[in-house]
């Protein structure tokens, strides 16, 4: 079974390394005469790009996206649609001392014991850098979900909740504040600190972690495959599969381990809309019970480590796993890796939502 493959039905594969000539992804069984134009892709592309603010990696890539089969005519075949995006803007020779050198923090030593070697330039496959191919595949999807009526009022956000030690206020959410601020967060009030705490960290050379909450809206009830592919397992296990995520929770999440059941089970009354969605008074479930959604909103919140790669003296050993002292990690990185997954995740969640809706038509579900 590949590891670069994520789906079931809706499937994608990302290809591709940090400092090679191009990434992408190739996505499988969408399907046929959905309108698909590069068009659709690129902004999805451009809030992840690296280079785009002071807040991100400096890195400058365009990101520009071509679709190379799949599409005809303007609407998807219902074959493979294949992505690629050019990188253009590699500094290899920043990487060439720590060829033998493990980073602390990062996969290198895990991947040179693993596969006997390792691409040192950028992390290659490890790299950040190949969550672009996931952000095309998100695109995508929500096109597929505004397709049909059953999924056409899914809203998928994201934000950045917490940055270092600054907190935002979940009761001050607001999806209009996102893309009108550098750190895409959803507390107005929020961003000068986030910005100053970010500011503080380059300045020592170091960088910083965060929280981001991912929210789907219109999901419709009904969306998991017990026991073994539940809708919240999908969700953990590909949201853990983005890089320097240590941490995902629903709902309540772990602060359910400190509640009573009367004071975390969701109160029910019967919905004036006939909807089961709206029966739900509270949503410390996050909108999913038993691993199928309940038609309320999905709620899930992802702790991301700060970015491995800092200017500060760090201990570590080389190939030969003898000690040597790294004198800062060259290159460019983020300042706090965490900013730019926010869209990254706000896509994974478009193709878990798209998957787990055409399983549900292979079911014969009756509002799908």
């Amino acid at each position: 079974m590949s590891s670069n493959t994520a789906g079931r039905l809706f499937t994608f594969t990302t290809w591709g390394e940090s400092h090679g000539p191009a990434i992408g992804c190739v996505i499988d069984g969408c399907p046929s005469r959905i309108p698909l134009a590069e068009s659709d892709i690129q902004p999805w592309l451009d809030r992840r790009r690296p280079g785009r603010n002071a807040q991100v990696s400096p890195r400058r890539e365009e990101d520009r996206v071509s679709i190379l089969s799949g599409v005809f005519e303007g609407v998807t075949t219902g074959h493979p649609i294949s992505l690629i995006i050019e990188n253009t803007n590699q500094r290899s020779t920043d990487y060439q001392k720590l060829a033998s050198i493990f980073r602390p923090g990062h996969a290198d030593a895990t991947y040179r014991h693993k596969y006997g070697v390792r691409d040192p330039r950028g992390g290659g496959r490890s790299s950040a850098r190949e969550t672009a191919g996931r952000v095309a595949a998100g695109a995508v999807a929500m096109r597929l979900l505004g397709h049909f009526e059953a999924t056409r009022s899914v809203e998928i956000t994201a934000g950045l909740v917490a940055l270092g030690g600054v907190q935002a206020d979940a009761s001050r959410w607001d999806d209009r504040t996102i893309d009108q601020n550098p750190v895409f967060c959803p507390d107005a009030g929020a961003v000068d600190a986030m910005l100053a705490a970010v500011e503080e960290a380059k300045a020592a050379g170091d960088s910083l972690g965060g929280v981001v909450e991912v929210r789907a809206r219109g999901v419709p009830a009904g969306l998991g495959e017990p026991v073994y592919d539940r809708l919240d397992g999908r969700i953990a296990g590909m949201f853990m599969g983005l890089n320097a995520v240590k941490g995902v929770e629903i709902g309540a999440g772990f602060a359910a381990a400190g509640l009573r059941g009367s004071e975390n089970n969701d109160p029910m009354r019967r919905p004036e809309s006939g909807k089961l969605g709206d029966a739900f008074q509270t949503n410390r479930a996050g909108g999913i019970l038993a691993g199928i959604s309940n038609g309320d909103e999905v709620v899930v919140r992802c702790a991301i480590k700060p970015t491995p790669s800092i200017g500060v003296r760090q201990k570590s050993i080389d190939v030969n796993l003898d000690d040597i002292d790294l004198d800062g990690v060259g290159g460019r990185h983020d300042p706090a890796v965490c900013i730019r997954a926010v869209p990254v995740l706000q896509a994974m969640m478009a193709t878990i939502v798209a998957d787990f809706f055409l399983l549900a038509r292979t079911r014969n579900q009756p509002e799908f």
